[in-house]
């Protein structure tokens, strides 16, 4: 009974074939089994971390790769026609490089989590490294695998250079009819690796002024402070000025006070010395950078020019509030009094031959 034919293969050969792929199953098991219970406790116990992710990043290659040696073998030892064993053979080809890229990817990708990611959570730029390494995992990923389908087109017998080539002309249409597209990806490049800004920052760029709440590999996204989400492409902001307020080491407060023409100059003097003392006295306030000086005559006014820094550390609108209402304490018991727009007009009666004003 054995020794019957069918589809030209004995009925002794169809199981002999059917025990090699069961072996190979069976192997699996064995290979799961051990390296659940002795190889993963065994480089458990070692301080490098490198051993720990080669194992668990082979295991399901290695399964796989054993799975299709098995089926090839057990194939290969049937007479199943010309056409369907060059089938085989090529898909085998193809099969093994796809799963070598598959181990090398897996590989990649767990490399990168467990050693640059942790750099770039401590790196000075935390949130913008954090999108910068999704950048290079992606890239590497692509380049890995980009690779091995080339690779396999080959070993599958496709003419690689005539399908670039094809290619190349498709690209070439597709990259003129979408420019801006591509130069928004470079945009993105740039600002990664420029960083004018990182997510959290307050900028000013295109009339905007906002926090950086997403970078893109397409485009940024802006919280204004009208609380809208604007999103910029990212060649806009490569080719405008952005202004980085967040990276301001003091913000600039720069007034203009302006008295009434009935302050003399003891007054005018006096609220320069009170201008000086609340700038000196408030903790937010950098006590080196105060200026202060009676600058200007208006039309109606008298106008002393008072600026200070306030401190990175301190509050921008608390130490603004404190300073201004300490002024409109301190002149209201001064007595120095604010001007306002005013006009005097000067009227003229003609009584017989007398003018009277």
């Amino acid at each position: 009974m054995l020794e019957q034919i069918i589809y030209k293969n004995t009925i002794h050969d169809w199981i002999i074939s059917l025990v090699i792929i069961a072996s190979g199953i069976l192997l699996n098991k064995g290979i799961v089994l051990l390296n659940k219970y002795v190889i993963q406790k065994v480089t458990a116990r070692t301080k490098n971390r490198l051993d720990d992710i080669l194992f668990k990043m082979l295991e399901s290659p290695v399964l796989l790769g054993i799975t299709l040696f098995t089926i090839w073998i057990a194939a290969k030892r049937l007479d199943l026609g010309a056409p369907v064993e060059s089938m085989i053979a090529k898909s085998f080809r193809v099969l093994t490089v796809v799963n070598i890229t598959w181990f090398v990817a897996r590989l990649v990708k767990a490399l990168i989590e467990e050693y640059l990611a942790p750099k770039a959570e401590q790196a000075d730029f935390k949130r913008l490294d954090i999108h910068l390494m999704s950048i290079i995992r992606r890239t590497a990923l692509g380049v890995i695998w980009a690779l091995g389908i080339v690779t396999a087109l080959t070993n599958a017998g496709l003419n690689v250079g005539a399908l670039i080539t094809g290619l190349g002309i498709g690209g070439l249409a597709f990259a003129l009819a979408a420019q801006d597209t591509i130069k928004n990806i470079f945009g993105g490049f740039t600002i990664f690796t420029d960083r004018p800004f990182r997510i959290g920052d307050q900028i000013k760029v295109d009339g905007f002024n906002g926090f950086v709440e997403e970078i893109g590999i397409r485009s940024t996204r802006i919280r204004t402070l009208e609380k809208r989400i604007v999103t910029i492409p990212n060649y806009k902001i490569v080719e405008a000025s952005v202004e980085n307020i967040s990276n301001e080491p003091m913000h600039l407060v720069a007034m203009k006070l302006r008295l009434n023409y009935k302050t003399d100059p003891a007054k005018m003097n006096e609220a320069i010395v009170i201008l000086k003392d609340i700038a000196l006295k408030l903790d937010g306030v950098d006590s080196t950078t105060v200026t202060v000086g009676f600058t200007e005559f208006t039309e109606f006014a008298m106008i002393i020019s008072f600026s200070y820094f306030i401190k990175k550390e301190a509050d921008i609108m608390v130490t603004t509030n404190l300073v201004n209402s300490e002024i409109l304490v301190a002149f209201n018991k001064a007595d120095l009094q604010f001007a306002f727009p005013t006009q005097t007009v000067y009227l003229e009666k003609e009584i017989g031959n007398e003018v009277i004003n």
